[in-house]
């Protein structure tokens, strides 16, 4: 029987397919004494070449989408499973007669712990590589299956507690037809992977992973945000009928890919793209980008196991500057920490890392690391348009930190090449509420501004992000909320300082024409959804806008009064 869960829609589209669990199986096993170490030590060696086997398959599956550097991680697993010494130890448990379960598991666990205690970060990395093998061999040697994302050569329904970027990094959009997770709201990071991927994504729906099993066909609606497990036929035709004309809706919006961002009055926009790596260039133009308006570029930290290096990170944003084809780049500058750990850059430990040291804290303690981007990106600078915004920023004091280090690496460069990086644009990030409050003082000192309403809206609710109890927080249309990012607008252009939203907010169909009224300057988003706010903006006069703006913070009280004053007044569909 048919069953259907509720979550947050959180990736527009709707995936059909058998549900494949992110769950890992439970691995424990009972302790026993064996009567024949040869026979049990067989099992072994054969449990490793099946996963030396597995590890080969999947490494070749996944040449196609990633990198040498990547790629390198199934090798060193094959090492660790070859590795005579393990072998050795394991061996020498057996013959006293310890179950292979528990000689692996004993024998790993040791090595683990051992690397673990290197002081070296990379030696340090290894140890979860080792237990990463061991749960493949105790998979093998209990006869469960360990689920693989890497593996997945199937259209399926990914469904999991949570999704993790690893998890993404590993994922082919051409078989996941759909994301739903137990946890997280529509700025986690599995709901802006998903429309980054173009995946329909169902999130917060708290149990979906105890009402699923692997291969039952399930729906996940990222329209409604409804997830349905064993639809009847009548309700499968019923979904295809409606991802139809989400198609055809698709379709109509492609002509829109070399338009202008335009108003219905006339009044010119930019629609920029959100990406993390130089490879997403491509798809933001696909979809028509004015520009890029947020490189993530802590994506290059996180996919590496170093500090990437000058020449690296140069080469990665001058990529990103030539791909766009003349058209602007927007990189923020490293916004490690929070949800975004560096295993080689050991952070301490904090009660709330959200609100602790991360972004331009670690620069600005770090100038040593800072300096090594920024003039990446000062060299960088001569492929195209490029600014520079530092995210996290609380403080004047801060901004002209960031500021100095950034002109004391120009005036080095500079040296050998004169006038170079003179045309970068400097902004900063609105995200802590200090920041916006002080917006007028701020605009005096940047190039633009870029409100990232995922952060701004966390600390101005005091509402983690990530935490689904309070995902009812998430209220970008509060009308408190709304007053205070047309403070900001208003204060930008006060001091002729640009204002962009690099925040998913700016991607909202209902908070677009409260935007355009307040005289948002760009709208930076996921790249699939830029064509869809395109065509919506064209219908939008800005002076209706405008007056809607008004109405929604002097005469609205809640969100919700706000959303269907948006709906009575302008079709946004």
């Amino acid at each position: 029987m048919a069953k259907e869960i509720k979550g947050i829609a959180a990736s527009e589209g709707i995936g059909i397919a058998p549900a494949y669990r992110l769950v890992a199986p439970d691995l424990s096993y009972p302790k026993r004494r064996i009567d024949n170490p040869m026979v049990e030590y067989k099992r072994v060696l054969q449990v490793f070449d099946e996963s030396i086997a597995e590890i080969r398959r999947l490494k070749e599956r996944s040449h196609s989408r990633l990198s040498t550097e990547k790629l390198a991680i199934f090798d060193a697993h094959i090492e660790i499973l070859s590795d005579p010494e393990l072998l050795k130890q394991v061996k020498q448990l057996i013959d006293q007669q310890v179950s292979a379960e528990e000689a692996v598991d004993q024998v790993t666990q040791r090595f683990a712990a051992t690397l673990a205690q290197v002081s070296d970060p990379y030696i340090q990395e290894r140890a979860g590589d080792v237990r990463d093998v061991a749960k493949r061999a105790l998979s093998h040697l209990l006869g469960k299956k360990l689920p693989d994302i890497a593996a997945i050569d199937h259209p399926v329904i990914l469904v999991a507690h949570e999704v993790t970027p690893s998890d993404t990094s590993q994922m082919d959009a051409k078989y996941i037809k759909g994301i739903v997770t137990d946890l997280g709201g529509r700025t986690s990071h599995a709901a802006i992977m998903a429309r980054t991927l173009r995946i329909p994504a169902v999130v917060g729906t708290d149990h979906v992973t105890k009402s699923t099993k692997d291969g039952q066909i399930v729906v996940a609606d990222g329209l409604k945000g409804t997830v349905t497990v064993d639809p009847s036929q009548s309700a499968i035709d019923h979904f295809i009928t409606q991802a139809q004309k989400l198609d055809q809706q698709r379709d109509e919006w492609a002509a829109m890919v070399h338009a202008l961002s335009i108003s219905r009055d006339g009044q010119r926009f930019e629609i920029s793209a959100n990406i993390g790596d130089p490879n997403d260039v491509a798809d933001a133009l696909r979809q028509g980008a004015d520009g890029v308006g947020l490189f993530r570029s802590e994506f290059l930290y996180m996919g590496s196991d170093h500090l990437p290096t000058e020449d690296e990170q140069y080469r990665a944003y001058r990529q990103a500057l030539i791909n766009m084809q003349g058209k602007p780049v927007v990189v923020r500058t490293m916004d490690i920490g929070g949800d975004k750990p560096l295993p080689y850059l050991p952070l301490p430990r904090e009660m709330n890392p959200f609100l602790g040291y991360r972004a331009i804290r670690i620069c600005l303690k770090h100038p040593e690391i800072f300096r090594v981007q920024l003039r990446a990106l000062i060299r960088a600078s001569k492929y195209g348009p490029l600014s520079i915004m530092f995210p996290m920023i609380s403080t004047i004091a801060e901004l002209r930190a960031a500021k100095k280090i950034f002109n004391d690496c120009k005036a080095e460069l500079q040296k050998e090449r004169p006038g170079l990086g003179d045309d970068i644009k400097l902004g900063m990030m609105i995200e802590v509420p200090l920041a916006a409050i002080n917006a007028d003082q701020f605009a005096k000192e940047v190039d633009f501004f870029s409100i990232g309403t995922n952060d701004l809206i966390q600390y101005n609710f005091a509402a983690d992000r990530g935490n689904d109890e309070v995902s009812y927080l998430y209220q970008p249309l509060n009308p408190a909320f709304l007053g205070l990012i047309k403070h900001v607008i208003d204060a930008g252009h006060r001091h002729d300082t640009k204002v962009a939203m690099c925040g998913e907010m700016a991607g909202d169909r209902f908070a677009l024409p409260l935007l355009l009224g307040m005289g948002l300057d760009e709208y930076s988003m996921s790249a699939s959804s830029i064509l869809r706010t395109r065509a919506l903006m064209a219908k939008l006069d800005t002076n209706e806008c405008a007056r809607l703006v008004d109405a929604a913070i002097n005469d609205c009280v809640t969100a919700n009064a706000v959303q269907q004053l948006v709906k009575k007044r302008i079709t946004v569909e």
